[in-house]
């Protein structure tokens, strides 16, 4: 369930809080944490959400066995760290550090954990999430303009995966 559960958050949370949105934002262009950040509208959709997803992250970490149990503590901190983007939303102006730290540790983790999870294919799923992260990456220090983007991009694929991973480890058990 949990791994089905979180595209969904996902995915739905940036949808409806991208609609409550005042005209200008853009989800080319603005991030996922603009969502959730103080200056949006109705923040509390994507704070939700985000929340929601960090959880699902460890629940799946915590019952997907087939996996490395390394590779389970990553995802799990990356659910975690998850939770916290939620627990530190951008200001309504400028940047914050705490912010950008903890996405970093949640959007790294949840593109390396498969690498070493020991399931079939992990290894290239891992390194489509990583190359999609140095897009979202370039982006980020970058010009930008596709920072959005890139970002549901990465994010969406991150929040799939244990969704494919799970249905696979079932797959191989019947």
């Amino acid at each position: 369930m949990s791994g089905a559960l979180a595209p969904v958050l996902l995915i739905g949370g940036w949808s409806v809080a991208a609609a409550l949105q005042p005209p200008g934002y853009d989800p080319v262009r603005d991030t996922i944490s603009a969502l959730a950040g103080h200056a949006a509208t109705d923040r509390w959709v994507m704070t939700a959400a985000l929340a929601l997803l960090g959880a699902c992250h460890i629940v799946t970490a915590a019952g997907l066995r087939a996996a490395s149990r390394a590779s389970r503590i990553v995802h799990a901190v990356a659910g975690v760290a998850t939770i916290l983007v939620a627990a530190f939303p951008l200001p309504a102006t400028g940047t914050s550090s705490v912010h950008g730290l903890v996405a970093g540790v949640s959007l790294i983790g949840l593109a390396v954990w498969p690498a070493f999870s020991g399931l079939p294919g992990s290894r290239t799923a891992a390194a489509v999430l990583v190359a999609l992260l140095v897009w979202f990456g370039v982006q980020l220090y970058g010009d930008g303009g596709w920072i959005g983007l890139t970002e549901r991009l990465v994010a969406g694929a991150e929040a799939l995966y244990p969704l494919v991973a799970v249905a696979g480890s079932f797959r191989r058990r019947s």
